[in-house]
């Protein structure tokens, strides 16, 4: 018996995780190919792109909370067979969504400059970043229901249908790229706005192809009228799990600025050099990507059902697979980290620093991935204030002390093994905080 609920379990994720292989790869694809053509314009305009990214990851982050919340209490819903309960709250998430980022967009205007100034940018670095982000904040909007869609979408268990639109996305964003940031075809030469140019157009083709998946096929738009009081109470759902979410997710996009903000002191080289490697290490978590973007809604649909067992068996194969890949996967970056620098700079200070950092930072990746599945199974058991301190220890206990206080005693070497450190101590507390948890739940439930 023990075996047949693995075996459904494990098939279950696989059917979920494997569809979503080539979305993952086109969404790190996605990065890369905006940091690619960009590096083409020189090291002023790598390390502008550098700057904007703990930002954008931030923004993102926010509003991938919000997401996390809706996809989660939609699965729930799901679950339970309630489609009307929730198509509702579809709806008014996408109300929510759309609200946080018209605020987050007029923030953005307002902030550009003195938030970039104050991360470290300057001079022509500076105006460069600043350009980059009121293209990128005029399509703020647009890229939020186009992940509160995807979000929704993933929920239903549908993860072919995301991986084709993220496949999509990259696609037209890898068109859209050198047309206009070199002004090919008849269109003016942009430079680093035809970057930011180029993303919200494809992301607005995207949101277009995501809402008939979700109006069309599933049904989870309603176009009637909305009380107050409903709007109110669905949005008090998605919250009481989104802003948990939130708050732990936007702690890694903090670190991500702390770190680019301690390594501005090194130069702007060093800044171009750890902004590219950021994107890189991307490949290294696609694989488990996969499978962690399946955790939350299938822990939340078996929650719903009472099926603590398959919770506890996915769980563990899924952090013994994280770490059985992660040192794969570190032990091919050893070989592969120079000629990849390589491929984005000229300069061999960005080059050395970039190579690095991979390959100290690698051998902590499966243990990162162990840290994210802890925190996904919480979310998906509606513990998501569990989730939020896991990462608050990850960020505001271990990474930032270490990265600031390996940087005054190791120079900017030092940020990288603070970072190891890091990753493999939170990996360790996931693991060990979720099995407690999970063996509790199911004490309570005997």
């Amino acid at each position: 018996m023990a075996l047949l609920v693995r075996y459904g379990v494990f098939n279950t994720i696989l059917r979920m995780a494997v569809p979503m292989l080539a979305g993952t790869f086109a969404l790190n694809a996605y990065n890369l190919t905006d940091t690619w053509f960009v590096s083409r314009l020189g090291t002023d305009a790598l390390a502008a792109m550098s700057f904007t990214f703990p930002v954008v990851m931030l923004l993102g982050f926010v509003m991938r909370g919000v997401g996390t919340g809706a996809m989660t209490v939609v699965a729930h819903a799901l679950g339970r067979g309630k489609q009307q309960t929730a198509a509702r709250i579809t709806t008014h998430a996408v109300f929510l969504s759309s609200s946080i980022a018209l605020c987050l967009t007029v923030a953005g205007f307002l902030t550009v400059r003195p938030l970039f100034a104050r991360l470290g940018a300057s001079g022509e670095v500076l105006f460069l970043t600043q350009q980059y982000m009121r293209i990128w904040y005029g399509g703020l909007v647009i890229w939020v229901i186009q992940m509160m869609f995807a979000d929704i979408i993933i929920g239903t268990g549908n993860t072919k249908a995301v991986s084709l639109l993220m496949v999509g996305g990259t696609l037209l964003n890898f068109i859209l790229d050198p047309v206009m940031i070199f002004g090919l075809l008849g269109f003016p030469r942009m430079g680093i706005r035809g970057a930011a140019l180029a993303t919200v157009i494809s992301q607005a083709i995207v949101l277009a192809a995501a809402f008939y998946f979700v109006h069309k096929r599933y049904r989870l738009i309603i176009f009637v009228s909305h009380s107050r009081l409903r709007i109110i109470s669905s949005w008090r759902r998605i919250l009481r799990i989104g802003i948990p979410a939130t708050l732990s997710s936007v702690l890694t996009p903090l670190s991500a600025a702390v770190v680019i903000k301690i390594s501005s002191d090194f130069g702007h080289a060093a800044v171009a050099a750890i902004g590219v490697a950021s994107r890189i290490e991307m490949f290294a978590f696609m694989v488990p990507m996969t499978v962690g973007m399946s955790l939350v809604p299938f822990v939340a649909q078996n929650y719903g059902a009472g099926r603590l067992d398959r919770i506890i068996t996915v769980r563990r194969g899924a952090m013994l697979f994280a770490l059985i890949f992660g040192f794969i996967i570190a032990g091919v970056f050893l070989f592969i980290a120079r000629p990849l620098g390589m491929l984005f700079s000229s300069d061999p200070e960005v080059i050395n620093v970039l190579a690095r950092y991979i390959y100290v930072t690698c051998f902590g990746y499966g243990f990162l991935e162990v840290h994210r599945y802890a925190g996904f199974c919480m979310i998906g058991i509606h513990r998501p204030v569990a989730s939020a301190f896991l990462n608050t220890i990850r960020v505001i206990i271990l990474m930032i002390p270490l990265a600031y206080f390996g940087a005054k005693i190791f120079g900017i070497y030092g940020i990288f093994w603070g970072r190891l450190i890091t990753d493999v101590c939170s990996g360790v507390i996931g693991a060990a905080w979720t099995r407690r948890i999970l063996k509790k739940a199911s004490l309570r439930i005997l």
